[in-house]
């Protein structure tokens, strides 16, 4: 009698740059065609590992008390588990009558969080990550551009809650970097010099360096920056 193997299954992983998989889900607010319904918008795609627990909790209270700051920045948020509907629906009730954190109390989760129970979407997203656990999905983020591109991706263990400031500034970089066709250096927050694009020519780079492009702040031919006023900033990332 011949043995075979089953294989396991595959777990794959989305890039920067590419299309975010699509799919069809029930949430708890209806179902989704994602990303199609959020066409225009930009979406943080985020997963936590289970219902009814603590770091879980003290996250969606933290995302659900900004969720108008992120909304400001036309983006929305979408989050899953492999949890059930219901199990979402009895967790999300008893945030708001019972849990307190860092001052806030009575915090209604109103963006919609995904039933997963076969882990198909997890594992589109490589959200799985056996060597953490092999049912529950990692704390990952998927920062979605309004053209449906993947444009960031980060990645936390089981027992690291997120930094949600964090969040909000790639966001913010992110739209920055696309509008003034620029980059943002370590640390950057609206209001902080941005840098330019590299010389793409020895010309450009002597006349940089020679300080003939006005506004520039060149320490090298490759490293320029300029100041980019954070009102002007807001003005064009900021939703109005």
């Amino acid at each position: 009698m011949t043995v075979v193997d089953t294989p396991t299954p595959a777990f794959t992983m989305p890039r920067i740059g590419d299309p975010a998989p699509s799919f069809t889900a029930a949430t708890t607010q209806g179902d989704i065609n994602f990303p199609s319904d959020y066409a225009g918008k930009w979406v943080i795609l985020f997963s936590h590992p289970a219902d009814f627990t603590p770091v879980c909790t003290s996250e969606f209270m933290t995302f659900a008390s900004m969720q108008e700051e992120f909304a400001a920045y036309n983006t929305e948020l979408v989050g899953l588990s492999v949890d059930g509907l219901y199990s979402h629906i009895a967790w999300l009730r008893t945030i708001k009558d019972k849990i307190e954190f860092k001052g806030m109390r009575d915090v209604e989760v109103t963006f919609p969080l995904i039933e997963d129970i076969s882990m198909e979407v997890a594992r589109k997203y490589g959200m799985i990550m056996p060597g953490e656990d092999s049912t529950k999905a990692v704390r990952a983020v998927f920062v979605i551009d309004p053209k449906a591109v993947i444009r960031t991706i980060i990645y936390y263990p089981q027992s690291t809650g997120r930094n949600f400031d964090e969040l909000l500034r790639v966001v913010k970089a992110l739209q920055t970097a696309d509008h003034f066709d620029v980059a943002t250096p370590a640390d950057w927050r609206p209001g902080d010099r941005v840098i330019v694009p590299p010389a793409g020519s020895c010309g450009t780079a002597k006349d940089r360096m020679d300080g003939e492009d006005e506004g520039l702040e060149c320490a090298d031919w490759f490293f320029c920056t300029k100041d980019l006023p954070e009102v002007e900033v807001e003005a064009a990332i900021r939703h109005r």
